[in-house]
């Protein structure tokens, strides 16, 4: 899952009024008005919000591999002593492999599955190929009336490692080349949401409430969950921060297309 930074947002103004209608209210802004000006709050009768059929939906994670796809974020040296990593794919066979960080930050290309190294061997990360794919996540998503609520349960992780959530967007069919996912945080926009910790045995069980819902796959993109887990101990903020040499995707679940489409 390539990661990019956020390419524009769009401002649409339609008179010197502005409405914002979202989640069960509506906002009423005069452009013309002085600065600090509170905004007018009307009732969410008045506005007359609907949300989407509820949904519910078991959630099972997976590897790249699993869809054909290389690993994206851990290497291991398939000669020992080289110094030069690779990217495991769905043929590799060698679970005893030490996995490394790169030595140069390496783009998260899942689509590209033949660029699979090799590069400059950097840092251990303290497990092997067959530790990181043991990895399993489980759980449920259950959207009403607009809120959302996640239950997830992942075991065999890294060890007291520190992980965060992220809802990721594509364009589908992709584009040629790939120009990557675009990451936000699970929950808050500033990332204050999203982060968990794994026990001794690398479990952990993620539990939480959003508003709005998430946003499912649709005609023109697909939407997925993904966890990563930061080497570095830090999380970034808003952002998932350097993919490859401190940031690894492990497991990720694709969401399904909204319905009615």
């Amino acid at each position: 899952m390539t990661r990019l930074t956020p390419l524009a947002a769009a401002l649409i103004v339609v008179a010197p009024t502005l409405t914002f209608a979202a989640m069960g209210y509506v906002e009423a802004f005069d452009a013309s008005a002085p600065a600090g000006t509170n905004l007018q709050h009307v009732d969410a009768d008045v506005a007359n919000t609907t949300f989407d059929a509820a949904e519910q939906m078991s959630l099972t994670f997976i590897f790249h591999i699993d869809e054909g796809l290389t690993e994206q974020d851990v290497f291991y040296e398939p000669v020992a002593g080289s110094g030069e990593v690779f990217r495991p794919t769905g043929a590799t066979r060698e679970m005893d492999a030490p996995l490394y960080a790169p030595a140069v930050a390496v783009p998260h290309t899942p689509l590209q599955t033949e660029n699979t190294g090799p590069w400059p061997r950097g840092r251990a990360l303290g497990i092997t190929l067959g530790e990181w794919f043991a990895a399993t996540g489980q759980g449920s998503y259950v959207c009403e009336n607009g809120v959302g609520h996640v239950d997830i349960r992942f075991e065999n992780l890294v060890p007291e490692g520190l992980y965060t959530m992220w809802h990721d967007f594509a364009i589908w069919p992709p584009t040629d080349p790939f120009i990557g996912f675009y990451d936000t945080p699970f929950g808050a926009r500033d990332g204050s949401e999203n982060a968990f910790v794994t026990d001794a045995d690398g479990n952990a069980h993620f539990v939480r409430t959003i508003t709005p819902c998430l946003q499912l796959s649709g005609e023109q993109l697909i939407s997925e969950l993904a966890i990563a887990w930061h080497s570095d101990g830090e999380t970034h903020g808003h952002t998932p921060g350097e993919f490859s040499t401190n940031t690894h995707v492990q497991l990720y679940v694709p969401l399904p297309t909204r319905a009615g489409l």
